[in-house]
């Protein structure tokens, strides 16, 4: 058997190792590098505006979302507006059927007109009675003038009788003459006092019939108002939503028949920790991103936040006196004012989910919190 003759290294013979590529061996100090000058522009930005930045998505845009309801019961006579519709302050919105309160207003106007004649006819007869308290007055006089005459005979009748130059019986007439005149003088003045009188009784029907007539004109206007109610308007100019109303249904007062979502005056009401709040106060800038635009930017300022935190306001405000205790990061309330410019109905809209940045670095003017006095 042959042996395989061995190959002996040639030691004389350097080994060479490869180098890594320039490229590689830069790669990673350049790396390292702009890691280090990341860190560092994070560092001042967080150092010189990110520390002072409190922001939260807890947060939703606001409005003053009116709910139109009827203030009469009646059946819709008509709908004029569809959902989603644009309308402006003062538009019709719905038409109750008004026959019945058209009748009572027709009603109510006739017992205005009533009240109006019998006060013209208290005030015709106050005149009238003047006129009869004239009469009396007259009616004084004459009796007056006939008692001073009758009285005159009866002394002169009874001087005759003395001396026998007039019978008894003359002297017996003209007495009773007088004292007729006397008794017409009395009951004249007496028709007098009672004219006079029947004009407090007078006054007191007019009082009376003025009182109705304020009575039956409120009525009236009751009632005018009530043919106003069956026109239900657009209180703010803005968007027709939440359309219940239908022609034809019922209508029972109160009940909610639309809503008018308004065209501007939106704000945010955003939810933040109560860690969160140490710098806060009335007028300091806020950015606001909304889910529904991604990149936009709105703006506006922090203009209060609420008294307590949002459980104080819930059905069931915990009780943490009893049982064991948990302590949960609470969060308050912080209304937000929009920008006039991004405050419209457009993109933004009531209810939406929003980003908001609090800028805290603006000087407090105002505590951020109510204190007790």
């Amino acid at each position: 058997m042959t042996s395989m003759p061995s190959v002996e290294p040639d030691l004389a013979v350097p080994v060479t190792t490869r180098k890594p590529p320039l490229l590689k061996r830069l790669l990673l100090p350049t790396a390292g590098i702009a890691a280090l000058v990341l860190a560092g522009v994070y560092a001042t930005h967080w150092w010189t505006a990110g520390r002072f930045i409190e922001e939260t998505d807890d947060a939703y845009i606001g409005g003053e979302v009116t709910v139109i309801g009827s203030k009469v019961a009646g059946y819709i006579d008509e709908v004029l507006v569809t959902d989603n519709q644009k309308v402006k302050a003062g538009d019709v919105l719905i038409r109750l059927d008004s026959r019945d309160y058209r009748a009572n207003l027709a009603k109510a106007e006739g017992a205005v007109a009533a009240e109006e004649a019998l006060l013209a006819n208290l005030d015709a007869t106050e005149q009238l009675q003047q006129a009869v308290i004239g009469q009396a007055r007259a009616g004084i006089d004459a009796a007056g003038a006939e008692t001073a005459r009758s009285r005159d005979d009866d002394a002169r009748y009874k001087k005759l009788v003395a001396t026998n130059a007039v019978s008894v019986e003359s002297a017996q007439r003209a007495n009773a003459t007088f004292k007729t005149a006397s008794a017409l003088s009395a009951r004249a003045q007496a028709e007098l006092v009672a004219a006079q009188r029947q004009l407090n009784v007078i006054a007191t029907q007019k009082q009376q019939a003025r009182a109705a007539l304020i009575q039956a004109k409120a009525e009236r206007d009751l009632a005018q108002l009530n043919v106003g109610y069956t026109e239900l308007r657009a209180p703010v100019d803005g968007v027709i939503g939440n359309r219940r109303a239908r022609a034809g249904a019922y209508a029972q007062a109160g009940s909610q028949l639309l809503s008018v979502v308004p065209a501007s005056g939106l704000w945010v009401d955003a939810n933040f920790k109560e860690d969160q709040l140490a710098r806060m106060t009335p007028g300091q800038r806020v950015i606001i991103h909304a889910d529904v635009l991604s990149g936009q930017e709105f703006h506006g300022h922090l203009d209060s936040l609420a008294p307590a935190s949002g459980s104080q306001f819930s059905v069931l405000p915990p009780e943490n006196a009893t049982g064991n205790f948990t302590k949960i990061v609470q969060r308050v309330p912080v209304r937000i004012h929009l920008d006039p410019a991004d405050s419209v109905l457009g993109h933004l809209r009531p209810g939406l989910s929003v980003t908001a940045e609090v800028d805290t670095r603006q000087a407090p003017e105002t505590p951020a919190v109510a204190s007790a006095p």
